[in-house]
C-alpha cells in the first residue's frame, strides 16, 4: 500500500493524497457492486416466502442484474468517452444508490426485478469504466499494483458476500441487504465528487444503433445461456442464438463502417491485448465452472451442510486476497505474461487436484487445494490485467476496461451453462453423482489449459520481439 502513494519525478496520474481518496471511491463501487450479488443471492428464499413467489421466479432478483449489465458495458465504456468517465461513474453511483433505496422499498416481486434492472445499469456503468480509472489514478509503474487491489476488492466482496447476507437476515428483513447500500453509497458519492479526476466528454455523435445492436445481441446471448442451463425452454435457445448471431454481426458491421464506433477494432490488432483478453475469457470459464461445481461436490457428494460447503470454499477468495496484490506488485517488476503463467499453473493444478478428491476427503485435503485455487488465480489475475489495460494507449484505456468486464462476464456466464448441461445428465447419462461433478472439475481444468497455452504464447511473443 506504501508503494501506490510513493512519487517520483516524472511520475503520470495523480498526487499521492488524491490517488488514495480517489482509490478509495473506486474500491467502494466495486464493492457494493460485487457485494449486492452474492449477499442479495444467499437470501432468495427469504425474499422468495415473504413475497409469496416460487423459488424459480426469484432467481430473475440475481438473473435480470447480472443480464443488464452484461448487455450495456460496451455501451458504458463508450458513453464515458462521450460524457465523461467523471460524470458517467458518479452517475452509475447515484443510480445504485437510488435504486438500493426502492428495492429495499419493493411491495413485489415484480417491482423489485424492475428495480433490479436499473440497478443493474448503474453498476454495469461503474464496473466497465473502473479499471480504466486506475490508468489515469496511478502511474505506470504502478498500475499492476492498482490492478490487484481491483481483484483484492472483488475477492473480499465474494468471499463477504454470504457472510454478510446470512449476519444481516439474521437480525433483520431482506431490505436491509439494500438499504445498507446507502450509506456507504452516499458517502463515496461524496467523496468521488472531490477525488476522481475531472474529464471533458467528446463532442463526437455517439452510435446509438452500435448501442442498440450491441445490448441486443450480448443481451440475447445471455439469456440463451440462461435457457441452456434451465433446460425448461430448450425451443427458445435455437431463436436465440440466431438473434445474437445476426445483431451482433450487424455490430460489428456497423462498427467498421462508423466515424465513431462504440468499440473501436482496431484495438484487437494488437496482439498483447487479444492475447490477454482471450487469456481472461478461458480463466473466468474455469473459475465459474469450478465456482457452481464445488457446493455440489460438498453438499451432495461428500454429505457437507451448506454452511459447513461455505466454510471449505473460504481459502479460495482468500488466496486470491494473498496472490492478487503479490501478483501486481510482481507483475510492476518482471513481466506480467510470465507471472500470469505461474498464477494459471498454480491455479491448473488446483483444478486438477480438486477433481481428484473422492468421496471421503479429509477437511484439510479441501482446504488446501481451494487455497491453491485461489493463490494461483490472484497471482494470475492482477498481471493479465496490467497487461490488457496497459497494452494499449491510455487514450483507449475505456475500451480495454470495457472489454475486460465483459470478458469477465460471458466467461462467467457460458461456465455456468456447461455446468448445468453436465450436472442435468445429458453430457453424461451412465454417470454417478461424484463422476459428473468431477467432469464439470475436469473441464474447468482443461479451460484452465487453454488459458496457460495462451498466456504462455505471449512469453514467446515477448522474447521474438526483444531478439528482433
Amino acid at each position: 500500500m506504501k508503494a501506490l502513494l510513493s512519487w517520483r519525478e516524472g511520475d503520470d496520474g495523480l498526487p499521492p493524497r488524491q490517488r488514495i481518496l480517489a482509490m478509495m471511491v473506486l474500491m467502494s463501487g466495486s464493492l457494493m457492486a460485487v457485494l449486492n450479488i452474492n449477499s442479495v443471492n444467499i437470501a432468495l428464499p427469504t425474499i422468495a416466502r415473504e413475497l409469496g413467489v416460487s423459488s424459480a421466479a426469484s432467481v430473475w432478483i440475481i438473473n435480470v442484474y447480472q443480464l443488464v449489465g452484461a448487455a450495456s458495458m460496451l455501451t458504458f465504456a463508450a458513453l464515458g468517452y462521450r460524457i465523461g468517465r467523471y460524470r458517467l461513474y458518479i452517475g452509475g453511483m447515484i443510480i445504485f444508490v437510488l435504486t438500493s433505496i426502492l428495492c429495499a422499498l419493493s411491495p413485489s416481486l415484480g417491482w423489485l426485478i424492475a428495480f433490479r434492472a436499473i440497478q443493474g445499469l448503474g453498476s454495469a456503468a461503474m464496473m466497465s469504466i473502473g479499471p480504466s480509472m486506475y490508468r489515469v489514478i496511478f502511474p505506470t509503474r504502478l498500475l499492476g499494483q492498482a490492478m490487484g487491489l481491483t481483484a483484492l476488492t472483488i475477492s473480499l466482496a465474494v468471499a463477504g458476500g454470504p457472510a454478510l447476507g446470512g449476519l444481516v437476515l439474521a437480525v433483520a428483513s431482506w431490505p436491509w441487504l439494500f438499504w445498507i447500500n446507502v450509506p456507504l453509497g452516499v458517502a463515496a458519492i461524496w467523496l468521488a465528487i472531490r477525488a476522481l479526476p475531472k474529464e471533458q466528454g467528446s463532442r463526437y455523435r455517439f452510435d446509438v444503433l452500435g448501442a442498440v445492436l450491441s445490448a441486443v445481441g450480448l443481451g440475447s446471448f445471455v439469456i440463451m445461456l440462461d435457457s441452456i442451463a434451465d433446460m425448461s425452454r430448450p425451443g427458445s435457445v435455437p431463436l436465440l442464438l440466431i438473434v445474437s448471431l445476426v445483431a451482433l454481426t450487424g455490430f460489428i458491421w456497423r462498427q467498421r463502417h462508423f466515424d465513431n464506433p462504440l468499440l473501436p477494432l482496431v484495438i484487437f490488432r494488437e496482439a498483447r491485448f487479444t492475447m490477454a483478453v482471450m487469456t481472461s475469457f478461458f480463466s473466468f470459464l474455469a473459475q465459474s465452472m469450478a465456482f457452481i461445481s464445488l457446493p455440489f461436490l460438498f453438499q451432495s457428494v461428500q454429505g457437507y451442510t451448506p454452511l459447513e460447503s461455505a466454510f471449505l470454499f473460504t481459502p479460495w477468495p482468500l488466496g486470491v486476497m494473498i496472490g492478487a496484490p503479490l501478483g501486481g506488485r510482481l507483475a510492476d517488476r518482471f513481466s506480467p505474461p510470465i507471472i500470469s503463467s505461474i498464477g494459471l499453473l498454480l491455479f491448473m493444478a488446483g483444478l486438477g487436484a480438486l477433481a481428484l478428491l473422492g468421496d471421503q476427503p479429509s477437511t484439510i485435503d479441501i482446504l488446501w487445494r481451494s487455497a491453491l485455487c485461489g493463490m494461483g488465480f490472484g497471482l494470475y489475475q492482477a498481471p493479465n490485467n496490467r497487461e490488457m489495460m496497459g497494452s494499449l494507449p491510455k487514450a483507449r484505456s475505456g475500451s480495454a476496461s470495457g472489454v475486460l468486464a465483459s470478458v469477465r462476464t460471458f466467461g462467467q456466464s457460458v461456465g455456468a451453462a456447461l455446468v448445468a448441461l453436465v450436472l442435468s445428465g445429458i453430457m453424461n447419462t451412465t454417470m454417478d453423482s461424484t463422476m459428473t461433478v468431477s467432469l464439470a472439475l475436469w473441464m474447468g481444468m482443461a479451460s484452465a489449459i487453454v488459458a496457460l497455452m495462451l498466456s504462455a504464447s505471449r512469453i514467446r511473443m515477448l522474447r521474438r520481439h526483444q531478439s528482433g
